[in-house]
């Protein structure tokens, strides 16, 4: 039996792309412009990758970005079932702190993090992923909460107790199997704002993709959007092999 089609949801989508796709496609065919010889080429895109610090900033921007999402998983999936299976008094109260990243202003936390933080942590880089965590917390929250809601958690809970798993063993085993599609879209989320994120590491004097591509910038304005076109496909790419893998896994796990 077919589906109807959804106009009025259809024209959304498309006006939602058209929105997100043209800036995107504007500044690809600008990136691509060669005003000396004519016309169009990759020039800028090789020219960026040729720069000596290239690699070591965008290297150093994912895996930043990987220990970000590490942190996001190990704290928030076992807090939240907690939340769930124990029907807490205090859940209304962690719902509003959830929210708190979108409306302190990232100057006052950047200031908060560096009075707060002890000395061993502010001298290292690892100081950004914790903060990035607490960045992407708002939305990385309600990505799982929504999966934690869609599924049986405590006869799941109760059912790998009584076999004799452990409380980690279960969350790894069988809750986050379950919600799989909830943690690949917590996974991407945080990966994409950690590996983005500009202005709390700038404030806190921290170097790495973004910011470098503000230097770059005074060599070769061309080069520059190049550069950010990378850092918008980077985590786009990202985003998409998760949908698209994860799926697929799942039901070859399932034949």
């Amino acid at each position: 039996m077919k589906r109807k089609l959804d106009f009025p949801l259809t024209i959304t989508l498309s006006v939602l792309a058209l929105f997100v796709f043209i800036p995107m496609l504007s500044a690809f065919e600008f990136s691509i412009r060669t005003p000396i010889k004519g016309g169009y080429g990759w020039d800028h895109y090789l020219w960026a990758i040729r720069e000596d610090e290239f690699f070591y900033y965008i290297i150093r921007s994912i895996w930043l970005a990987a220990v970000t999402v590490l942190i996001t998983l190990i704290v928030l999936v076992p807090t939240m079932t907690w939340l769930q299976l124990s029907k807490s008094t205090i859940r209304p109260f962690i719902d509003g702190l959830s929210l708190l990243p979108l409306v302190i202003p990232v100057v006052a936390f950047a200031v908060g993090a560096q009075i707060s933080f002890p000395e061993f942590v502010k001298d290292t880089v690892l100081e950004l992923p914790f903060l990035y965590f607490v960045l992407a917390l708002p939305y990385a929250y309600r990505t799982l909460d929504i999966g934690l809601n869609s599924i049986p958690l405590k006869t799941l809970t109760e059912a790998a107790r009584s076999a004799g798993a452990n409380w980690w063993r279960t969350i790894i085993t069988v809750i986050i199997p379950v919600i799989k599609t909830a943690v690949v879209g917590t996974v991407a989320i945080t990966f994409a704002l950690s590996i983005g994120e500009y202005t709390l590491t700038v404030l806190l004097h921290w170097d790495t993709f973004p910011t470098w591509i503000t230097f770059v910038a005074d060599e070769s304005i061309l080069g520059a959007v190049a550069l950010s076109m990378m850092s918008l496909v980077i985590p786009f790419l990202v985003l998409t092999v998760l949908t698209l893998v994860a799926p697929e896994r799942s039901t070859q796990g399932r034949k």
